[in-house]
């Protein structure tokens, strides 16, 4: 066999178990009153900074918890855990993305129910985990303000895969002379009607108004649930 063709049937049955996987998780999660959302960027983006503030402030009413992965130590879970929320780490080693089957392991004596939201922090890639439903309700993908305008346009798959983007960093907009316009373009032209929010971890600008939207798009799918 060719070993192209080989490797594009490995490939296929990977995602295919994957999407059995998620499909799941996904019903667990649903039957749990869990809303599930995920955080994916390049390294650097502020994922983790972003999701330290949110967990400290969602904690104050809701209950939440959080799944970080990385390909070594377990250095996030531990800045996480500060946000007084539970907290598990997932190690990759060499796997440069979150499958279905790592959330599932690494749930394994939880009791969702007792959730209101999960987030799942992918690592640091956008490329593989483009391909990877990991039965989330909310995709985020993270550009910061230091990476440039052009991020949706180098990285399309992700954008697509994603259902919201995130501008982080804000607060540096004017020192990095970054162009905002350009950057709201770029994400438009490969995924057209993307809702688009703008957040500083460190000076606190947009996190309100992303607590609001996370907290509405978790009570519009509970409506939905429940109708």
């Amino acid at each position: 066999m060719n070993p192209v063709t080989r490797m594009i049937e490995v490939r296929q049955n990977v995602l295919k178990h994957n999407d059995v996987v998620a499909r799941e998780l996904r019903q667990r999660f649903h039957d749990a009153g869990v809303f599930v959302v995920s955080l994916v960027s390049s390294p650097g983006a502020g994922k983790t900074a972003l999701l330290e503030k949110t967990l400290t402030l969602l904690h104050k009413q809701s209950r939440v918890a959080a799944l970080v992965g990385d390909l070594a130590t377990e250095n996030d879970a531990a800045r996480l855990a500060r946000s007084e929320a539970p907290v598990r780490q997932i190690v990759t080693g060499t796997v440069c993305h979150l499958e279905a089957a790592m959330i599932q392991t690494a749930l394994e004596g939880w009791n969702l129910n007792g959730l209101d939201f999960l987030f799942v922090e992918n690592v640091g890639n956008l490329v593989c985990p483009a391909s990877y439903d990991l039965g989330e309700d909310l995709r985020l993908v993270l550009m910061s303000v230091t990476e440039g305008e052009d991020k949706p346009l180098k990285y399309p798959t992700i954008f697509n895969s994603a259902d919201v983007a995130l501008i982080t960093k804000i607060d540096l907009k004017e020192a990095v002379e970054f162009d905002s316009a350009a950057a709201y373009r770029n994400i438009q032209a490969v995924r057209p009607g993307m809702t688009i929010l703008e957040v500083s971890s460190k000076s606190n600008l947009g996190i309100i108004e992303l607590l609001e939207f996370l907290n509405s798009r978790r009570a519009g799918a509970r409506a939905v649930a429940s109708s």
